[in-house]
């Protein structure tokens, strides 16, 4: 295989993560980096930034209440569509918290309200726990538009990582069943697609990259997924009939080909499909701005291809 193009400032970063290795992601490792300051968890990424409101709300779910935050470029909108974000972190780790940057620049950059949800986490709660926590709160999102202070009319879902997994497995849920109201568009970063097979970015970006295949693993087993079942891996399931989908992935990701196979699958099941492979850099690119210079003009090419592609939905309706 020939060297991969990195990116000085990746490079850099990489450099810095190899000489400061993280231990491995054992259960209890988990629970002390979920104790650690939020402000400590979100160092990699930039500010939150300037919103015209936050807001705190709080569903029944599943497993129990589940807390959900509202980031609104806007203080006050007119009835429109809305998006439900789903953070990553392996499905072990990862708030609203670690992602209230990211979801505040998805709202501003598409002026879109923008809910994140704070879905179950292994292995406290394997999995289905997290495909449940995610199906549940889009329908309750869409059924409680009042509660914050909005008129919805439509939702888009979006998520990073094991956060893009919970957005592609919720839309075929909401296609089988759908929600109250329609879902005009899946908006998936870095997804992780298919536990079944070994694909060549996988082996190429095994190690040395940020997403070591030894944490993988672990995560895999904290998480206690069925493989075979289209709720741990989407691409198995049949895609036809999704909505317009935005598949984004990093060249020196181990997930990169799942992405890539993703949309693949999509656009033979006649789906109408977009594929951003931002070259370069690495899985979780999006949330690096702060210590990734080029992050930044990545998230705002990839948010302007969203808002283009909503636009020309919104102009067929």
């Amino acid at each position: 295989m020939n060297t991969p193009h990195v990116r000085p400032d990746v490079r850099k970063f990489l450099a810095m993560m190899e000489a400061n290795p993280r231990p491995e992601f054992t259960a209890e490792f988990l629970a002390q980096i979920r104790h650690m300051p939020a402000d400590t968890m979100a160092l990699l990424d930039a500010p939150v930034g300037k919103l015209g409101l936050v807001q705190e709300v709080t569903m029944p779910g599943p497993g129990g209440d589940m807390a959900l935050r509202l980031f609104d470029p806007r203080a006050e909108r007119e009835a429109g569509p809305m998006v439900v974000f789903f953070h990553g972190g392996g499905f072990c780790v990862g708030s609203i918290d670690t992602h209230a940057a990211l979801a505040a620049e998805i709202a501003r950059q598409l002026d879109l309200p923008v809910i994140s949800v704070e879905y179950r986490l292994a292995p406290e709660h394997p999995w289905p726990s997290a495909p449940d926590d995610a199906e549940a709160a889009a329908r309750w999102i869409a059924d409680n538009g009042a509660l914050f202070g909005r008129g919805f009319t439509s939702m888009i879902l979006c998520g990073d990582s094991a956060g893009a997994n919970l957005t592609l497995v919720t839309a075929l849920a909401l296609r089988e069943q759908p929600a109250s109201l329609p879902l005009i568009m899946q908006f998936a970063i870095y997804p992780l697609t298919d536990h079944n097979r070994t694909y060549a970015s996988g082996t190429a970006f095994a190690n040395g990259y940020g997403l070591d295949s030894a944490n993988m693993d672990l995560y895999m087993r904290h998480l206690q997924p069925d493989f075979q079942h289209w709720r741990a891996s989407p691409l198995l399931a049949d895609q036809a009939g999704l909505p317009p989908t935005l598949v984004v992935t990093a060249a020196l990701d181990p997930l990169r080909d799942q992405g890539r196979a993703y949309a693949v699958k999509t656009l033979e099941a006649g789906v109408p499909t977009t594929y951003i492979e931002v070259p370069g850099t690495i899985h979780g690119f999006a949330g690096f701005r702060r210590v990734l210079s080029s992050a930044q003009a990545d998230l705002t090419a990839i948010l302007a291809v969203a808002k283009t592609m909503l636009a020309e939905h919104m102009a067929y309706e």
